[in-house]
């Protein structure tokens, strides 16, 4: 495909706490190895907050899901970074070369600038990567592409639906995915990946990654209709698309195989 046909990145990332770090900023001299210092901070964690989660800044990406879209708003591909490999380093230097390659395409995720984008401008950061035209902060303030409300640049469908944070989006995209028929979660949510990764279920947590980006692209359209983007029956026909997308690659990835499993089609309140 012609990087021009490329207008938005829709995207997902999943992150582990790097335990090296964890066990050396929170633990200093208590001898504890990177399982130890991961498994104490979320004990921690969730008898203070109910929440085992590590923040962002001790974590590194192990898996990027990227839907890409047209200007159309049709799914063109759907791509795992560095796969089979998955190394942090790599991931987070395709992703923001694919952004460059494909001519800085809008992107689209859900609660994404509160969490994905500053956890991989924290891994440029970490492995030495340039990303100038992201951080481009002398140029005036409504074309600096990292402010909140340039949605020329990102639109987190979370910051759209909360009034960029006026309010809370309790069920998140689970929720919201389920309100048009999608699956949502299928038996994996974001608390459980650092266990899958300590296990070794690399793939479980891509295919995981792949599924939530599907949703997010199901909210996308829907929100379009919301700006009046697309009419009604044209986010019908790009569901439908999608759909038969899917069908067609579900022998070879059998993460679209349990998402179509998982499926039920959105009804119009409006037609007979």
């Amino acid at each position: 495909m012609a990087s021009a046909d490329v207008s938005y990145l829709v995207f997902d990332v999943e992150s582990v706490a790097d335990g090296d770090l964890v066990a050396k900023i929170r633990y200093p001299g208590d001898g504890l190895n990177a399982k130890q210092a991961i498994e104490r901070y979320r004990a921690e964690l969730l008898e203070k907050y109910q929440s085992e989660f590590i923040p962002y800044t001790f974590q590194i990406p192990i898996s990027i899901a990227i839907m890409k879209v047209d200007k159309d708003l049709r799914l063109m591909d759907i791509v795992t970074l560095d796969e089979p490999s998955y190394r942090p380093e790599v991931i987070t230097k395709q992703f923001w070369q694919g952004w460059e390659h494909y001519q800085r395409p809008s992107f689209v995720s859900f609660n994404g600038r509160t969490f994905d984008i500053p956890l991989l401008e924290l891994a440029a950061f970490r492995y030495g990567i340039s990303v100038p035209n992201w951080f481009n902060i002398f140029d005036k303030s409504w074309e600096q592409r990292r402010g909140r409300y340039n949605q020329r640049s990102h639109i987190d469908l979370q910051d759209m639906l909360t009034n960029f944070g006026a309010s809370r989006f309790n069920g998140g995209l689970n929720l919201v995915a389920n309100l048009l028929g999608k699956p949502g979660k299928m038996g994996i949510a974001g608390h459980m990946v650092q266990d899958l990764y300590l296990e070794g279920q690399v793939q479980q947590i891509n295919d995981y990654c792949r599924c939530d980006v599907l949703d997010t692209y199901f909210v996308f359209l829907r929100f379009s209709v919301l700006l009046g983007r697309l009419s009604l029956d044209e986010e019908i026909d790009r569901v439908a698309y999608a759909k038969q997308w899917l069908k067609d690659r579900s022998s070879e990835e059998p993460a679209y195989q349990e998402y179509l499993e998982s499926w039920t089609d959105w009804h119009s309140p409006f037609q007979d």
